[in-house]
């Protein structure tokens, strides 16, 4: 954007450099005319000038962030564009960014619903950012979670996303720009800004469920400067893969995105192999200065061979060799096709902002695998059995926000009110693995567990057939209220209607649930000075009684009230100058509403089982010297059964949750052009199970990596995971389900811009 005698133009942009979108600027000049515009998507702005004006007065305006209010000299301007930087709330000066601030991120709309700085987030939440995920050849979310605090990554039984947050385990906390994304598959990362990680309860914002914390996706949209990239990405074990990102305005009022990949890949471990594409074409419109829509469409494929790991044998990992494949790999392939459109619209109505969002989701999930049993007492030979299981969803979800700033006598308020309304509907079909006649499982050699016997698929007496539909109806209010430049509170209800309907297609039984949940949030920051805040908070979730897929209702548990997760949180957060952020967070987390066998009448339950996770996490991010970026932390876990579950014992500790672990991420720019990478992983020892019968032992893991940029344009990396060709045991499902972890791999990669 190039500025002439008779027009000003600008960009607006926060304290990393990123262009605000929806920016009210306004422009006072001669006779006290007044024009009022709104920045694109990318920040931009631009006025006409009455030539006779000499003095201008320039006022901008964005939620979560201090007012700005400057006067111009026109005769000063000497045609250059304006770059206007924004201090988020409780800072007390705007500072000019000239440079990245390595991994660092300082803001997110995602928390609150509203842009708000991380240092007045009463919350623990670790962002990892497109940069972050490109120097470390990030390709799926398990490798996103390796460094952040508090979370690992369950094997999934080897076909899907299966986060351990603070100690309680989903398979459906997702999300993609703040709306839900639940059904059971393995995302990619090639068309994102950013991964989000919030941490304790969060149904204040993102409804039921969410225990633990959630996984925000946040993808790229199209903007108003042009940018073209290819990556080409190849290593070790056939991995293959090419990604592009295509931007491009089509004029002043338009922009088109597109962001592609295909990936062909196998693994050290026999016979495991992907193949996954993905296309996502984005249109942002600006039909006027008030609005703004976004319309985003996504295909994604991922078909793959599951992989069920190795069994375990008198308490341990068995020992064999790491790259056997346990089961039959021609029937143990899973395969999930998504489809995922969204239409954002923002618009200023006066004094509020609207913003309204629809996302509309197609699934088609199968998967069937036969996977490994127990260990024979002279460890000769192991059991498989199998299974399948299919399943269809449709969503839809519509969410609708109201935000405004206003101020009562000396209190600031960014008042937040919305209402939530969505519709699912699932059908779940299970079949049992049959070998020979009616056996369900069938013995194999330890050493050579590959098999080519088949097994029949076909439905046993308790395996799924089921319609399930459910709705959802919410209403939420939330204020941030900043009663000094000191002192900040964010309080907020939500309030949820949850009506689930099951259909049993085998013999027409049919179940329903309603739950009414409210679910509040408080927190106060305390700031003794701009750059560092104290918090506290308190917030609370529900998880209806048919679970985080909803297909568990049963005539058993339908009476159940949902269960509950309490969080208590403090912590402390302080933004570095030079651009790097530190964290620390301590927490008390209590699930209770769990189900328990009732003592005196096994076939009973009740709703007396609980769970409490309690921790400490250190977590930090951003750039040390002028050379040198980081990105990592700490966690210390003790997350135990309070009370007997129908699950488990009171005592036994919940499975795979380390009591410690750390990493920490190096990117060091020896050379104006070159760089290298260090990254150290570290992950105590945990159970593989509830019954904790089985043990995983603790690892530590370094990966490293070289950068080299030939000019603006090309840039050359290699990237190697597991430096030492450490062997471990990563995660698990059941005591007989332990994946080994990536033997020592190398991937280079080539990205061109143009």
């Amino acid at each position: 954007m190039e500025a002439s005698p008779n027009r000003l133009v600008g960009r607006v942009v926060d304290q990393t450099g990123a262009g605000l979108a929806q920016a009210k600027v306004k422009l006072t000049q001669a006779r006290n005319e007044a024009k009022l515009v709104l920045t694109n998507s990318v920040g931009e702005f631009e006025f006409k000038v009455n030539q006779s004006s000499t003095s201008l007065e320039l006022f901008v305006e964005v939620p979560g962030f201090l007012p700005y209010r400057r006067e111009i000299d026109t005769i000063n301007l000497n045609g250059k564009p304006l770059e206007i930087v924004l201090a988020v709330d409780g800072s007390i000066h705007s500072v000019t960014v000239t440079e990245k601030l390595g991994y660092q991120v300082r803001t997110t709309a995602t928390a609150t619903k509203t842009p708000t700085a991380l240092l007045n987030i009463p919350q623990s939440i670790s962002l990892v950012g497109a940069e972050q995920i490109r120097d470390q050849a990030m390709l799926s979310m398990a490798d996103v979670v390796r460094y952040v605090p508090g979370i690992t990554m369950a094997q999934g039984e080897g076909h899907r996303d299966a986060p351990i947050i603070r100690g309680n385990a989903t398979t459906s906390d997702f999300f993609v720009n703040g709306v839900r994304d639940d059904v059971q598959y393995f995302r990619d990362l090639y068309n994102l800004e950013r991964v989000e990680a919030l941490k304790g309860p969060n149904a204040m914002i993102f409804g039921r469920g969410g225990g633990g914390g959630v996984l925000n996706r946040v993808t790229k949209e199209a903007g108003f400067t042009p940018y073209r990239e290819i990556s080409v990405l190849g290593g070790s074990f056939g991995n293959k893969r090419v990604m592009a990102d295509l931007d491009q305005p089509l004029n002043r009022f338009a922009a088109f995105r597109l962001n592609t990949m295909f990936e062909d890949s196998n693994s050290f471990r026999r016979f495991a192999n992907a193949k996954r594409y993905g296309i996502s074409p984005t249109l942002t419109l600006l039909p006027n200065a008030e609005t703004k829509l976004r319309l985003s469409y996504e295909f994604f494929h991922d078909g793959r061979v599951v992989d069920r790991g190795i069994p375990s044998f008198l308490g341990k990992p068995a020992e064999v060799d790491h790259r056997l494949f346990f089961g039959n790999p021609d029937q143990s392939r899973s395969r999930a096709n998504v489809h995922l459109g969204s239409a954002i619209v923002e618009r200023q109505l006066g004094a509020w902002n609207l913003r309204n969002q629809t996302l509309v989701g197609g699934y088609d999930k199968f998967y069937g695998n036969v996977f490994p049993g127990a260990v024979n007492a002279s460890a000769s030979l192991v059991s498989l059995s199998a299974y399948d299981s299919a399943t269809k969803r449709n969503n839809i979800f519509n969410q609708t926000d109201l935000v405004r700033n206003l101020k009562t006598g000396p209190l600031r308020h960014t008042l937040l009110t919305g209402m939530e309304i969505g519709r699912q509907v699932t059908d779940n079909f299970r079949n049992t693995g049959y070998f020979t006649g009616n056996a369900t499982s069938i013995l194999v050699p330890l050493t050579d567990p590959t098999t080519r016997t088949a097994a029949t698929f076909r439905q046993s007496a308790s395996d799924a057939d089921n319609n399930v539909r459910n709705t959802v109806a919410a209403t939420y209010i939330q204020d941030q209220i900043e009663i000094s430049r000191w002192i900040q509170i964010v309080a907020g209800l939500r309030l949820d209607r949850f009506d689930l309907r099951h259909h049993n297609n085998r013999n027409n039984t049919r179940l329903r649930r309603i739950d009414n949940m409210v679910s509040p949030r408080a927190g106060i920051v305390i700031k003794p000075v701009s750059s560092v805040s104290l918090y506290g908070n308190f917030s609370v979730s529900f998880l209806p009684s048919a679970g985080d897929q909803f297909a568990g209702l049963t005539a058993t548990n339908q009476t159940l009230k949902p269960e509950k997760f309490s969080n208590y949180e403090v912590g402390a957060k302080w933004d570095l100058a030079r651009g790097l952020s530190l964290s620390s967070a301590v927490y008390l987390l209590d699930r209770t509403n769990t189900t328990a066998v009732a003592p005196n009448d096994p076939s009973r339950i009740l709703q007396t089982g609980s769970q409490r996770s309690k921790g400490m996490e250190l977590g930090l991010s951003g750039r040390l010297t002028r050379i040198w970026s980081i990105a990592g932390g700490y966690a210390w876990q003790n997350a135990t059964i309070r009370s007997a579950t129908t699950a488990a014992r009171a005592g036994a500790l919940v499975p795979q949750v380390p009591q410690n672990s750390a990493s920490l991420w190096n990117h060091f720019r020896v050379l104006p052009r070159l760089g290298l990478g260090l990254g150290l992983i570290h992950q105590g020892s945990m159970f593989a199970a509830i019954d904790n019968s089985v043990r995983i032992p603790a690892f530590s893991r370094a990966d490293a990596a070289v950068f080299y940029s030939f000019n603006e344009r090309l840039r050359l990396q290699a990237n190697i995971e597991n430096l030492t060709d450490q062997r471990y045991i990563v995660n698990a499902h059941i005591n007989d389900n332990l994946t080994p972890g990536q033997a020592r791999t190398l991937r280079i990669g080539m990205t061109a811009r143009f």
